[in-house]
C-alpha cells in the first residue's frame, strides 16, 4: 500500500512538472503493484467518522487509504475526473495481479534463446510494464504499442516508457492497420467474465461473438488477429480458458489459427508476493498459422475438457501432469468456493521460472517453426495477400 501510494504521488508530480523521472523516482513507479486484492480501498475515507464504517481487519490501511484519496482529489481538474480515477481503481481491485518479473525474464529469454526477435511488439493489458522491460532488456530497439485500462497505471506505465507507445484505453480499441502486423503479442490478460464491446466482434462470426463474451477468450482471438501470419502468441491467463467446457469452441479456433508452441499450467502460489493473492492460471503459446488444415492429437487434446478424478473441471493437456509446474498438489476450492486442485510450488517464485524455463525450452525445439516466424513458409501453401505498406503507420506516428 505504501509503495502504491508514493508511485501515484510520482506519477502526479510528473506529470505537473511535464518531465522524465529521475533514476530515483524511476525505482518509486517501478514498485507500483496495483491494488489487486486490496478491496479496502473502495470503502468510505474522507473523514475519521468514516472508519466507523470498515471492518477490524483493514483498520491499519484506513490512514493510507485516507492518503491515497486526498493525493487522486488534489491531482484531479475536478470531481468528475476524480470520479474517474475512482471508478478505475474499483476495477482494477478484482483483476490487477501483476506477473513476477522472474516469470515475464523467463519468457521472453526463451523466445529470445530460441531466434524470436520481434521487432514490433503488442501488450494488450500491460499493467506497470513487467513484460515490456523483460523484451526490451533482450531486445532494446523493438518497438512497444501497450494498452492499459487503469487510468493511474498507465500515467505511470506512460512515465517509464516514454519512448514507447502508452495507450490509456482497452486493447478492443485497437485500430485494423494494426492487425495482421505484430510479431509478438505477450501479456498477463484480465482474469473474469466481462464481456467486452468490440464492433467487429458483435459483427462477426460466430466464434467472434461468443468469445466476445468473456474477456479471457476475445483477448487470445483478437491477440491472434493482431499477430501477422507465423507471430507468437504469449498470454498468461485464468484456467478457465483450458478448463471449461463451454470454451471448446474458442479453444478449437485457436488450433485451427494456431499452432500451440507452449502450454503449461502455473501453480496457485505464483502470484502470492506480489498481490497476496492465490489463484491458478496457464501460460498458453500460439504461433499464428493461416494455413493449417487438419490438427494433430496433441491439438485435440487442447480442444478436450476432461474432469478429473475429482470430478473437478480439467484440459486433456494436463491429464498426466507433466505440464503442470509444481511440487505439490491437494483437493480445495477455487476462489468461488468450487472444488479444485491446487498446485503450489514449495521454491515460490524462482523455483517456477526454473521449471517453467526448462519445459518451455523443450517445447520451442519441439514445436517452434522458426522459418514459419522468419516468413519463409515452405510447408504448407499460402494465398498471399498483396498490402499496400503506406497505409500502415509507423507505432509512434500515432
Amino acid at each position: 500500500m505504501r509503495d502504491n501510494i508514493e508511485a501515484v504521488r510520482t506519477a502526479f508530480t510528473l506529470d505537473r512538472e511535464r518531465r522524465t523521472p529521475t533514476e530515483r523516482e524511476r525505482a518509486l513507479l517501478e514498485r507500483y503493484c496495483g491494488f489487486g486484492g486490496l478491496k479496502c480501498i473502495l470503502n468510505p475515507a474522507r473523514e475519521l467518522a468514516d472508519a466507523a464504517r470498515w471492518a477490524k481487519s483493514d483498520l491499519e490501511l484506513f490512514a493510507p487509504t485516507v492518503e491515497l484519496h486526498r493525493i487522486i482529489r488534489e491531482n484531479s481538474k475536478d470531481e468528475t475526473e476524480y470520479k474517474r480515477y475512482v471508478d478505475s481503481l474499483k476495477a482494477s481491485v478484482l483483476t490487477a495481479f501483476y506477473t513476477p518479473k522472474a516469470i515475464t525474464d523467463t519468457i521472453a529469454d526463451v523466445l529470445h534463446d530460441k531466434k524470436v526477435r520481434p521487432n514490433l511488439v503488442l501488450e494488450p493489458s500491460a499493467g506497470m510494464g513487467a513484460f515490456i522491460g523483460s523484451v526490451l532488456s533482450d531486445n532494446p530497439q523493438a518497438e512497444v504499442m501497450a494498452f492499459e485500462k487503469d487510468l493511474l497505471t498507465g500515467k505511470m506505465l506512460g512515465h517509464l516508457y516514454p519512448q514507447q507507445k502508452i495507450r490509456t484505453e482497452g486493447f478492443e480499441k485497437i485500430e485494423k492497420p494494426f492487425l495482421n502486423r505484430f510479431d509478438l503479442a505477450i501479456s498477463n490478460i484480465p482474469f473474469g467474465d466481462i464481456a467486452v464491446f468490440d464492433p467487429e466482434y458483435a459483427n462477426g462470426s460466430v466464434f467472434k461473438k461468443i468469445a466476445a463474451r468473456k474477456v479471457h477468450t476475445y483477448f487470445f482471438l483478437k491477440g491472434l488477429d493482431a499477430v501477422r501470419d507465423g507471430g507468437i502468441v504469449a498470454f498468461i491467463t485464468s484456467q478457465g480458458v483450458l478448463d471449461a467446457p463451454s470454451n471448446a469452441p474458442i479453444r478449437e479456433y485457436m488450433m485451427k489459427h494456431a499452432n500451440p508452441v507452449g502450454v503449461a499450467r502455473l501453480p496457485n502460489n505464483l502470484f502470492t508476493d506480489n498481490a497476496g493473492t492465490e489463484v491458478g492460471s496457464d501460460l498458453i503459446i500460439l504461433q499464428k498459422n493461416t494455413a493449417k488444415q487438419n490438427l494433430t492429437d496433441r491439438e485435440d487434446l487442447f480442444c478436450r475438457s476432461n474432469p478429473t478424478e475429482y470430478n473437478t473441471p480439467g484440459n486433456a493437456f494436463f491429464q498426466d501432469s507433466t505440464r503442470i509446474v509444481h511440487t505439490d498438489s491437494k483437493l480445495d476450492t477455487d476462489p468461488y468456493g468450487q472444488p479444485a486442485l491446487i498446485y503450489t510450488h514449495k521454491e515460490a517464485v524462482e523455483g517456477i521460472a526454473k521449471d517453467l524455463k526448462q519445459m518451455l525450452s523443450e517445447d520451442f525445439r519441439k514445436h517452434l517453426n522458426l522459418n514459419l516466424y522468419k516468413g519463409e513458409r515452405n510447408d504448407e501453401p499460402l494465398l498471399q495477400i498483396p498490402v499496400t505498406p503506406n497505409i500502415i503507420p509507423r507505432l509512434s506516428n500515432l
